[in-house]
């Protein structure tokens, strides 16, 4: 009996969400193609593995079996990983991350130019997800490493699977139309009345900012609700209202945004996410090691 990799992290997915769609969704997949490979996966077994209950899918007693020890063997082919990646002469790696857009623009860039001059057999690729989305592709196994955000007064809960490594500390800034701030600071409460551009409250920044908002006495008229920061930013330069932005997402701004700073400063932390095996792979501390320095480059250093 051969096992796929593949169909194994399948299963590993269908048994802890409960769906096809959903281990789909997770791993990136459609639907269907995850249901064709895991009726291929009975067949290699030669067990039943799923019982169809209405529109669910409901592991067997093998199937359970077969997705705990699914579990075993995909740990066990990451720590076969590691080894072989500390058994070279050379560090030699490659490596997939999750990223957002004012990441991707500015910090990756940059550590993997430094990272290229001195470890060029490290390739890291990346896939830009929306910021709610990495930590969990990193826990399925489609991502090695990822970027994720916490806010001040915002507590996020985390996966206790993975390992979080603190890269960069950014402020957060009030970006408002020309004209609209006449000292060089503002508090948030004097944005109150004013319409804002603002991410939905399925996003952590969307949550996050209206959260201070709340803290400062209001709740902000959203009239233009967008998920992209870079779209924030050029309707607040059409003057159509405010936001916040991160240091990071300053380089997205475009000419028409004032960006003025808050008198009681807001803050979000960036961090790489990896799963906890994957700590003693070189490559990988290489990597954050090099993010580390393009982050303080930008004196965005961790204090």
């Amino acid at each position: 009996m051969e096992l796929s990799l593949r169909r194994l992290r399948m299963l590993r997915e269908l048994h802890r969400r409960g769906t096809v769609t959903a281990a789909a969704l997770a791993l990136h997949y459609t639907t269907s193609a995850v249901s064709q490979q895991l009726t291929q996966l009975e067949r290699d077994v030669g067990a039943k593995l799923f019982e169809r209950r209405g529109r669910r899918v409901q592991l067997t007693e093998a199937g359970v079996l077969l997705a705990e020890h699914a579990e075993e063997i995909l740990q066990s082919v990451e720590r076969a990983t590691t080894a072989l990646e500390q058994s070279r002469d050379g560090v030699t790696a490659r490596l997939t991350a999750g990223v957002w857009a004012s990441v991707a623009s500015t910090l990756i860039p940059s550590a993997l130019t430094l990272l290229a001059a001195e470890y060029p057999g490290i390739e890291v690729r990346t896939r830009e997800l929306a910021p709610e989305e990495t930590a969990g592709a990193v826990r399925d196994g489609s991502l090695d490493f990822s970027f994720v955000i916490e806010y001040s007064g915002y507590p996020m809960l985390w996966d206790p699977e993975l390992t979080k490594v603190v890269i960069a500390v950014e402020r957060l800034h009030a970006a408002v139309p020309p004209g609209t701030v006449s000292a060089g600071t503002i508090a948030l409460a004097d944005l109150a009345e004013h319409p804002w551009v603002l991410a939905g409250p399925k996003s952590h920044f969307g949550r996050a900012v209206s959260l201070a908002c709340q803290r400062a006495g209001f709740e902000p008229r959203i009239n233009h609700e967008v998920g992209e920061q870079a779209t924030a930013l050029s309707m607040v330069a059409a003057g159509l209202g405010v936001t916040l932005v991160s240091d990071l997402g300053l380089t997205l701004s475009p000419p028409g945004v004032e960006v003025v700073a808050l008198t009681e400063p807001l803050f979000r932390t960036i961090s790489i996410a990896h799963r906890g095996i994957a700590s003693e792979r070189p490559p990988l501390r290489l990597v954050i090691d090099a993010v580390r320095t393009a982050a303080a480059e930008r004196g965005l250093a961790v204090q």
